[in-house]
């Protein structure tokens, strides 16, 4: 049997350890890169009512259709109103986002990831004897939209490719740099 050495040992240590190191540093980057951004879309900035459907959950709760729509910027959001005023919070892409009122149904302002698909979105309701997150889709209609160039539609899915080539590109040089620290040790 071949005796492979201190040294030997010592450097696949360091490579491992700088792999590991940039496989974590990548991941959480990455997960840093799941930033919400809303929807892109080719409208002057303004208010505008888009249709709205909700699905998921029991099939009891439903949301006010048309929404309000601000686009600020290129970047949309919705004002959601639910058809209870016991949801407490809701999730988009692991945001958190509390009500936006006080008094009547629970409304909240919550960015467009997609338009012409469904988007996931996660709401806790408190008319159980016990809090419970449940999990629906909401629906913007971009039909319900005045005329816009289509082409310019893109969003949550091109700020999460940007977010993880960011992280991926992070997490590699970190580990070549680790792996590199080792091999001089090991000179």
């Amino acid at each position: 049997m071949k005796n492979i050495g201190v040294k030997k040992i010592q450097w696949n240590r360091n490579r491992v350890i700088g792999i590991i190191t940039a496989f974590l540093m990548t991941a959480v980057l990455a997960a840093g890169g799941l930033i919400v951004q809303a929807a892109q879309i080719d409208l002057p900035d303004g208010t505008y009512e888009i249709a709205v459907t909700l699905s998921g959950g029991s099939g009891k709760a439903s949301v006010s259709s048309p929404a309000v729509m601000t686009v600020q910027e290129g970047q949309a959001s919705a004002k959601i109103v639910f058809s209870s005023s016991h949801y407490d919070y809701m999730r988009v892409a692991e945001q958190t986002y509390y009500p936006i009122n006080t008094e009547g149904n629970s409304t909240f302002e919550i960015p467009v990831l997609s338009f012409d698909a469904e988007m996931p979105v996660v709401a806790d309701t408190t008319a159980m004897s016990t809090p419970h997150e449940i999990s629906y889709t909401l629906y913007f209609d971009s039909s319900s939209l005045p005329e816009r160039n289509a082409e310019h539609t893109s969003g949550l899915y091109a700020g999460i490719g940007y977010g993880i080539g960011a992280a991926v590109g992070i997490g590699v040089l970190a580990g070549l740099i680790i792996y590199g620290k080792g091999r001089k040790k090991d000179a």
